[in-house]
């Protein structure tokens, strides 16, 4: 019979360590219709939560997804991942961090951590891999204006 693998020592992607240190933290709390009837928060909501984040990240980059995707660049999700720690209730604040783990023309990999308020526990991490694809879903570039504003070594600090 085939051992299965330990998860604990399965070696973790890249893309789960935290590598950029501009990063965008912003407030959210866990609503009524993403929880389940023991008042905790349903594992999809999470990823919901992500998107958010890269939303909102986006936007404190001083660029919209509305504006990338008027330029004609959609971000594909091509892969997702997360790992939870800790269960979130209903009405529960919490903190989503977000940064960018790699950006080249040709992909971004956002990362994710999740926090209690006080942000003393950490209740989830993750990534997303996106390719830009044009509005005919064929992969593209990211154009250089827009690499620049995300690119944390680009972008003004503070």
């Amino acid at each position: 019979m085939k051992k299965s693998r330990n998860l604990a020592k399965l070696q973790i992607d890249i893309h789960m360590t935290p590598k950029n240190p501009d990063f965008y933290d912003f407030e959210e709390r866990v609503r009524y219709s993403e929880v389940d009837k023991m008042g905790i928060a349903h594992n999809k909501n999470y990823f919901e939560w992500f998107e958010i984040g890269r939303t909102e990240y986006c936007r404190h980059k001083n660029i919209s997804y509305d504006e990338i995707e008027k330029r004609g660049i959609f971000f594909v999700l091509a892969e997702s991942f997360c790992r939870y720690k800790k269960p979130l209730r209903y009405d529960e604040k919490f903190i989503i961090r977000v940064s960018i783990n790699e950006l080249t023309p040709k992909r971004i990999v956002f990362y994710y951590e999740l926090f209690t308020i006080d942000k003393k526990n950490l209740i989830a991490t993750g990534y997303t891999l996106h390719i830009p694809t044009n509005s005919k879903v064929e992969v593209c570039q990211i154009p250089q204006d827009i690499l620049d504003k995300l690119n944390y070594t680009q972008s003004k600090q503070g």
